[in-house]
């Protein structure tokens, strides 16, 4: 099956999204399961994209 190639923009969006399912009480399993990506793949996004805003990517 191919992999979806995510923009910057749609990255930031979704680990907003995470930070959001978090502080609601969700798991890390759980808030990734809601935006369709692995734990993996949002970790190493973290790690990339964490910092930046959405006008800084």
């Amino acid at each position: 099956m191919p992999q979806k190639k995510h923009k910057p923009e749609e990255i930031v969006a979704k680990l907003r999204q995470v930070d959001v399912l978090l502080s609601q009480g969700k798991s890390v399993g759980e808030a990734v399961r809601t935006i369709g990506v692995t734990q993996f793949t949002y970790y190493r996004w973290r790690k990339e994209f964490g910092g930046l805003k959405g006008d800084q990517v």
